[in-house]
């Protein structure tokens, strides 16, 4: 029958070591780190990804704009698969400027789209054909993703340096054992050292 004494690592102790206090103040220190240290990082990882993101969505708004133009003909004869499992085709548009000038341009339309249909294309500054800009949900989910990497990362980091600290308190308590039977070992067998 095994019986568990809690907390005999703080407690003063002809059997306890050094290394059994450094190993008991070392899991208090990780349970504190695991406990408030990685959330906090995964909060500021996260803080600093939505800023990011948000800006980078604000710079693609400006950079943009979106223009309703006709399928005229698509040129792809094998779909792609764009985000959310709809498949598309690279399509050929047309729409009409402002100043009344007709354009032109490739770019990629879900595939139940047919010709003749009014579709929404975005544009760059050169006119080229671009996706839409990054939205909401988007910038939430990359905040979100970023977030608990970090936070987990960190968890990884501290029981990661817990493992080289046990096995360090280890090889140390191993060795004060080794010593402590070399004094203790010719008196029971009646050996000389």
């Amino acid at each position: 029958m095994r019986t568990r004494v809690r907390g005999w690592r703080w407690r003063r102790s002809p059997l306890r070591r050094r290394s059994d206090v450094v190993e008991a103040w070392t899991v208090l220190v990780v349970a504190v780190l695991v406990l408030v240290g990685a959330p906090l990082a995964g909060a500021a990882a996260a803080r600093w990804a939505h800023d990011e993101a948000r800006s980078v969505s604000a710079q693609q708004r400006a950079e943009r704009h979106r223009v309703r133009a006709e399928v005229v003909g698509t040129t792809d004869s094998l779909p792609s698969v764009q985000a959310g499992g709809q498949r598309a085709y690279r399509a050929t548009v047309r729409w009409s400027e402002p100043d009344g000038a007709t354009r032109t341009t490739t770019t990629r339309i879900t595939a139940d789209t047919r010709r003749g249909e009014v579709v929404d294309v975005w544009l760059d500054d050169r006119g080229r054909s671009v996706p839409p800009p990054v939205d909401g949900s988007a910038v939430w989910q990359h905040t979100l993703t970023i977030g608990t990497c970090a936070t987990g990362g960190a968890v990884l980091v501290v029981l990661f340096g817990h493992s080289l600290v046990r096995r360090a308190a280890l090889r140390r308590r191993m060795a004060e054992w080794d010593r402590a039977w070399a004094r203790t070992e010719p008196e029971w067998t009646h050996r000389r050292a």
